[in-house]
């Protein structure tokens, strides 16, 4: 716990941090998502919208100063690389689609509805969940689910898992998998480095891997 915080203040704190460190949202974002979770949590009486804001300005003041020693090419720029490639090879791949399994089994479902609307179907899918996403922040390593849509082969799931493997490798990441069809792949060292950019592509819009799959349409 951070020194001098309460219980809720460091849940909040929490939150700010893996918000900021994810990358994906502007600081105005999140100051609007943390002040949802104070009141949802019920929490307006101890943690003041000042407070929230000061976090949130430290937190991303820090994050700024570590990113001067980054590599110029981080372990999140070759995953985004590694999931492009991975949709144009007919793999739906997904940042971030929900916080469980459950949600972005759902976003991979809706994409591949997308995808057979215009007469194709997706070769897999693959994705890391909110919860995934707060591991990674915290240094713990990437966990990247796989599966083909309506499939109980498990030859099958284990070939996506192989395909997946084998792009994310290329792009200079370490793997690990027990080759298991039921065990999720783990890139263990990752380290997972981004700073938000308003200029950059929103990769919770998965309306690019829609097109990358159909401008790759045999």
């Amino acid at each position: 716990m951070k020194q001098g915080m309460s219980e809720d203040q460091q849940f909040i704190f929490d939150s700010i941090y893996t918000q900021v460190h994810s990358g994906f949202y502007s600081l105005e974002e999140i100051q609007n998502n943390i002040i949802e979770e104070i009141e949802d949590n019920g929490f307006e009486d101890e943690i003041s919208e000042e407070w929230a804001q000061e976090q949130i300005n430290y937190v991303n003041n820090r994050l700024l100063e570590e990113s001067k020693s980054w590599e110029s090419v981080t372990h999140t720029q070759r995953l985004i690389e590694a999931f492009d490639e991975l949709a144009e090879s007919k793999i739906i791949a997904l940042h971030y689609p929900g916080y469980t399994t459950d949600e972005g089994e759902y976003e991979a479902t809706e994409v591949e509805r997308a995808l057979i609307d215009n007469d194709e179907k997706s070769e897999g899918y693959c994705f890391y969940h909110g919860q995934d996403l707060e591991r990674a922040v915290r240094g713990e390593g990437l966990y990247i689910s796989f599966q083909k849509i309506n499939n109980e082969s498990d030859v099958v799931s284990k070939e996506v898992a192989k395909k997946i493997i084998a792009v994310l490798e290329k792009h200079g990441l370490k793997v690990e998998w027990n080759g298991k069809a039921t065990s999720r792949i783990f890139i263990p060292d990752f380290k997972w480095q981004k700073i938000y950019n308003e200029d950059d592509r929103d990769l919770l819009n998965y309306n690019y891997v829609i097109d990358a799959i159909l401008d790759n349409h045999e």
